[in-house]
């Protein structure tokens, strides 16, 4: 399993913009083949702006990287950072485990057994 995340800088008074734009985007991600999953994150100390991570969770790193390939991807991109102060960084990363309990698109994935570059 994989996972793109990005770092935004929000605005607090654009926070719930930011939000609107990603819950439009999840039907779309949702049709992507491989995706799995998406997670907002922000950190809890105040600061002038809301630094927050979004996390979108992939099958493969194929699969990642074909829902980069898709105009939904881009579409979303742009609309989210209409609230947000700057470019986001965006980076892939393996996930070496994930335990989503109740099924569905969510499952167990443990890549122990995964041969892990160093």
């Amino acid at each position: 399993m994989y996972a793109r995340v990005t770092q935004f800088h929000i605005l607090p008074e654009k926070l719930d913009s930011f939000l609107a734009a990603l819950r439009d985007a999840v039907p779309h991600a949702h049709q992507q083949h491989g995706f799995r999953a998406l997670i907002v994150l922000r950190a809890e100390d105040p600061t002038p702006t809301a630094d927050v991570r979004v996390m979108s969770l992939w099958d493969s790193i194929e699969d990642l990287q074909a829902g980069e390939q898709n105009f939904y991807f881009y579409q979303a991109l742009a609309k989210v950072m209409t609230s947000s102060k700057g470019f986001p960084l965006i980076e892939g990363q393996q996930v070496l485990f994930a335990d989503f309990p109740g099924g569905g698109a969510s499952k167990r994935h443990d890549t122990s057994a995964d041969e892990t570059k160093f």
